[in-house]
């Protein structure tokens, strides 16, 4: 495969508790199950970005606000490939998949500061609080393996603050 890895962060957005954040992608909407659309915020890097203040760029800009804190960074880049029949079309056809930085926060707002129409184009039409050990039964199949790392190392953020 010639294709590159697109650079990525994702955020594993903890309530106070300890449930973490999970929305539905807004173009596979009415889903539910293992390929209903649900996932974690994340999204693409900006050229010479830190992702430390990307990550804050990406809630802001997928869920209406940036009330959040770090507490912490996964210390590994994790990468998935796209399924072979979504390489060309998914992520603007220019790559192969994704490697990303994982961060779990700590949201410091309230349920109402979640604002999925805050985007004139939002990425998302729905949300919910879950239990870190559901994440990766709610997540495509291809990005399931790093749903299972999260569950594992974040699991001592899975706690009522």
């Amino acid at each position: 495969m010639t294709l590159p890895y697109r650079r990525n962060v994702g955020a594993c957005l903890f309530d106070r508790r300890g449930l973490v954040l999970m929305c539905r992608r807004a173009d596979v909407p009415n889903a539910e199950g293992p390929a209903g659309g649900w996932q974690l915020p994340q999204g693409g890097m900006d050229e010479g970005e830190d992702p430390r203040a990307a990550v804050l760029r990406e809630l802001a800009e997928e869920i209406g606000t940036d009330k959040a804190e770090i507490l912490a960074e996964h210390p590994d880049w994790l990468a998935y490939d796209l399924p072979e029949h979504l390489v060309g079309k998914a992520l603007g056809g220019r790559y192969r998949g994704q490697t990303q930085r994982w961060f779990a926060l700590r949201f410091t707002g309230r349920d109402e500061d979640i604002r999925l129409d805050a985007d004139p184009h939002p990425e998302f039409d729905a949300w919910r609080w879950v239990p870190l050990a559901e994440i990766p039964s709610l997540i495509v199949p291809f990005k399931r393996p790093i749903y299972e790392v999260l569950a594992r190392d974040f699991a001592r953020f899975a706690v009522p603050a």
